[in-house]
């Protein structure tokens, strides 16, 4: 009782002010009503029912809130915090003024059982009216400047706390448009600012950049803090009205402030932006590593056009060999990226990239050509050719031309069609994909299941496979062949694989013993460093020539 005559001499000296107070015997009743913009009787009146007074726009945010005091009241986790237990909301007045209050609450607990609970709702003094308006300014898109300046002045007056930028956005957010309409994607990004209006407390600034990409400068002392508060935001934001959509947080550490905070922004986004394409993960945090990574792939894209105009990519050659006596009989094409000024640039850095913006269309079609350029000048120098794989992304495979081509090609330069293998690494089961797979095998072309034992590669695929030859990835051979038990997996694996019809070829074979393991349990054909690394044309076709 002490607590309670206390909060009352508290919040009724305070002026035009709404005192609502509920109790675990009696329920709600009003304890003060000094509130002059009410138009009825405040007997019984609950939360619930304050909503009708509440602006449209800020009804969510209102929401919010009394699902955190609901939580509270329950004893269930999200619940109000003792410092994050007000809400600032607009109240539409009699004169259809707009005007901001504060609705806070105070708990009182016995015996571990809440018995009374107090509700304030007070008239914003001018200065505070002033800051939510500045931070509606500065959540919108128009001026984002404005929290930098805001941020800056919080982190010079707290010079003891550490802080943290934290940027997120919608993955794919343009396929929210499309599948719910963009008036429910206005929504949801209307649903997202008025949240954060009610979890960031205090001590953290937030403010929507642009589109779907908001920023919080948030202070923290472990990097765990950091988890813990992303997961809170993933608790609040996602899963609204039903909708399903994925968030994606960069992260970034504040230090030197002598530039401003724009870099810390610009890095939290870095490490966001790397996060796309992963399925795995949804939070990065900035590393240099990651700015360097960036710098490459912006050269890759800037030169990518101009590189092929200019035949920086050359086909490369990597012999198949027959285990037992070592005669090339195939090969797979491979690209390389000989830039005039930084040489050779490693597959990795651009086939991932290219598969990402589709310029692996561009990139596959021109070594296409180049494969069956080759086979044609073997032919007409009166050398038996011997089969080529070329690589087929899968993002040829949703669009059905790209069968078209090949089978123009192999007109155009009059080669048998079985001397141009295609390679395709088999994932999980898409109806596009494997259409794309029948339409190749109804015209006739061999086909190779790349990387076979990797991803979602397994023996679950051979079962229905329209697949002529089986690749074994190189990590699962190298995994596999050095216990006993895994020997007996990789030699059941060829042995099953062949009585079902299939063809075989071991990739990454590297030592002698690894090929007279596989030459005994019947897969005669590899490729590896033990026998060639990838070649120019003209040193395979010495080789070749040679050995042939």
């Amino acid at each position: 009782m002490e607590f309670m005559k206390k909060m009352l001499a508290y919040i009724t000296s305070e002026e035009n002010t709404l005192i609502l107070v509920w109790e675990q015997q009696s329920g709600w009743h009003v304890a003060s009503e000094q509130c002059g913009f009410l138009t009825c009787s405040l007997d019984g009146l609950d939360l619930m029912n304050f909503e009708n007074y509440v602006y449209e726009q800020d009804r969510t945010t209102y929401h919010v809130f009394l699902e955190q005091l609901t939580n509270t009241m329950e004893g269930q986790a999200g619940g109000l915090s003792q410092e994050d237990n007000k809400v600032s909301v607009a109240v539409r007045l009699l004169n259809d003024a707009l005007a901001y209050y504060n609705v806070e609450c105070w708990l009182e607990w016995e015996q571990g059982a809440l018995v009374r609970l107090f509700v304030m709702v007070s008239e914003l003094s001018t200065e505070e009216v002033y800051r939510i308006r500045l931070a509606q300014k500065f959540t919108s898109d128009r001026d984002p400047s404005i929290i930098n300046n805001q941020a800056v002045e919080l982190i010079r007056a707290n010079p003891d706390k550490k802080y943290a930028v934290i940027q997120f956005d919608v993955v794919k957010f343009k396929m929210i448009n499309e599948n719910y309409g963009e008036e429910k994607g206005t929504e949801l990004l209307n649903y997202f600012t008025s949240t954060l209006k009610v979890i960031c407390n205090k001590s953290q600034l937030y403010s929507r950049l642009s589109a779907d990409v908001y920023m919080i400068i948030t202070p923290y002392e472990t990097e765990e803090d950091i988890y813990t508060f992303i997961d809170s935001l993933d608790q609040h934001l996602l899963g609204y009205d039903g909708m399903e959509y994925k968030l994606v947080y960069g992260v970034c550490y504040v230090g030197d402030l002598t530039g401003g905070l724009r870099q810390y922004g610009d890095s939290a986004a870095m490490a966001r932006q790397n996060m796309k394409g992963d399925a795995l993960n949804h939070i990065a945090f900035y590393r240099e590593e990651i700015k360097k990574n960036i710098s490459s792939s912006k050269y890759i894209e800037d030169h990518m056009e101009k590189a092929l105009e200019n035949g920086e990519f050359h086909m490369y050659l990597q012999p198949k060999c027959n285990i037992s006596n070592g005669k090339i009989v195939g090969a797979e094409a491979l690209v390389r990226w000989v830039n005039p000024k930084k040489g050779i640039i490693p597959p990795m850095e651009f086939v991932p990239l290219f598969e990402k913006n589709g310029f692996v269309i561009k990139m596959d079609r021109y070594i296409w050509e180049e494969a069956c350029k080759v086979i044609r000048r073997w032919m007409d120098a009166g050398v038996e050719p011997i089969p080529i794989s070329i690589n087929v992304s899968r993002k040829h495979l949703k669009n059905s031309s790209f069968v078209q081509t090949l089978n123009e090609l192999v007109e155009k330069y009059q080669i048998p069609k079985r001397c141009l293998e295609v390679e395709i690494t088999e994932t999980v089961e898409e109806t596009q994909v494997s259409d794309g797979i029948g339409l190749l095998k109804e015209n006739g072309f061999t086909l190779l299941m790349d990387d076979f034992g990797s991803g979602y590669s397994s023996l679950n695929t051979l079962k229905n496979t329209q697949f002529d030859v089986i690749k074994i990835d190189r990590e699962f051979l190298q995994d596999f062949i050095g216990s006993d038990r895994g020997q007996k997996i990789v030699e059941h694996t060829i042995k099953m694989t062949k009585s079902i019809g299939l063809g075989m070829v071991a990739e990454g074979v590297e030592t002698e013993e690894q090929a007279a393991f596989l030459n005994e349990c019947g897969c005669h054909v590899a490729q590896g460093f033990f026998y060639a690394k990838p070649m120019e044309v003209t040193s395979f076709e010495e080789q070749y020539i040679k050995r042939s």
